[in-house]
């Protein structure tokens, strides 16, 4: 099987400030696993003409409307990328046509079978995304009128989460047999065996609890309530420490000591391999997210038989299940509720070690690189 790959950003690097937080590159390389011949399509780029117009459109807004316009869902960019993705399309052979996300298929004419993989939908984001919020009205048709355009034109469309293909189906009306689930895999590498991982949750201290908290948007990742939650376990007498990898944490007072701040570390060979241990060395991910779509670091937590917690908000339940590879809440609960169920797993240890020894089986069965680009190998054969 031939595929074009198709992104706005370079797929062939793993570089995560601009590639979907590297899933864009591991995408690839999983079908790449599966035997399937891919050939890049990307970077697109805005033309300069068309930057210059749609800034006059933002001003306008600015001024006028005192709304957001985003010019990435603008036609007039997206018909360009779809332009520059037809030009490359004509110098290749190919079978099928996988575009992450939407934006650069949504204008897009193609004679073969056209899918896009993506983490939500225009809906899903509105209005719950703090970048999708107070959206001009011209935005909002635009956002809307891609994803029904890009449902309509594809002959898959697959999302790494219930909650996005529900909105497809329910809200834009997408045909039901077209709409597919897989989730994204781990962006970090890992080949610890079984007993390893036994070893390295056996390792992990009894009476001392560490949380590791990785998001670079504080109080959209849940930074606030992580805190919150890491303070009361010290009151409560549960040694805790807290390590925050990502954004600065915002807070009216200093850190308490049981805190380490590590700020951003980039996923290079070094980067890559800190985070790795630091996970390894916790016993949760602790990421309450107010809004999220389906988060990478749990698959990276899991694969190194690290629980995660969180809310149940977005694509998150797809993700993690209750008992069996960490906990959600509700979005209203308090940090008193998230330290009632660490402290009882801390109670009897033999709990904690079920569960992490089950978050790893969540890693190995359904949440990796190998089992996704198996399952979207299988769907894609079934289109040519």
């Amino acid at each position: 099987m031939k595929l074009a790959y198709v992104t706005t950003f370079d797929a062939r690097s793993l570089d995560t400030s601009s590639n979907w937080a590297g899933t864009g590159y591991y995408i690839p390389e999983s079908l790449k696993k599966q035997s399937i011949s891919v050939q890049y399509v990307g970077p697109l780029n805005e033309r300069i003409v068309l930057q210059g117009i749609c800034k006059v459109k933002r001003h306008y807004h600015d001024f006028f409307s005192k709304k957001t316009y985003l010019k990435t869902l603008d036609p007039l960019i997206l018909k360009s990328y779809a332009q520059q993705v037809s030009q490359e399309l004509s110098k290749l052979e190919t079978d099928v046509v996988l575009s992450a996300t939407i934006t650069p298929i949504a204008y897009l004419r193609y004679h073969k079978p056209i899918v896009f993989w993506a983490d939500a939908t225009f809906q899903n984001l509105l209005n719950f995304y703090p970048q999708f919020t107070g959206l001009c009205e011209e935005t909002i048709q635009n956002g809307h009128l891609m994803e029904r355009l890009a449902l309509q034109r594809c002959k898959l469309a697959i999302y790494s989460s219930e909650w996005a293909a529900r909105t497809a189906i329910e809200y834009y009306k997408a045909e039901p047999s077209k709409v597919k689930i897989v989730s994204f895999g781990a962006n970090i590498t890992t080949d610890r065996s079984f007993e390893e991982i036994k070893e390295l949750i056996d390792s992990r201290p009894k009476h001392t609890c560490k949380l590791l908290f990785l998001g670079v948007d504080w109080f959209r990742k849940g930074g606030d309530l992580a805190l919150e939650v890491a303070k009361k376990l010290n009151c409560a007498g549960l040694k805790t420490e807290l390590t925050i990898i990502g954004g600065e944490p915002i807070t009216d007072e200093p850190l308490p000591k049981f805190v380490k701040s590590l700020g951003f570390i980039r996923k290079s060979d070094e980067g890559q391999e800190k985070i790795s241990q630091l996970l390894a060395d916790s016993h949760f991910l602790i990421l309450p997210s107010l809004a999220d779509c389906t988060p990478i670091v749990f698959c990276e937590a899991n694969s190194l038989a690290v629980p995660c917690i969180s809310r149940r908000v977005g694509g998150i339940p797809t993700v993690i299940k209750d008992g069996r590879n960490g906990k959600l809440f509700a979005r209203e609960s308090d940090a008193t509720e998230y330290c009632k169920y660490i402290i009882e797993l801390f109670s009897d240890f033999t709990q904690y070690k079920d569960l992490a020894l089950s978050a790893f089986y969540e890693y190995e069965t359904r949440l990796n690189w190998r089992v996704a680009g198996q399952k979207v190998k299988d769907l894609l054969t079934l289109l040519i």
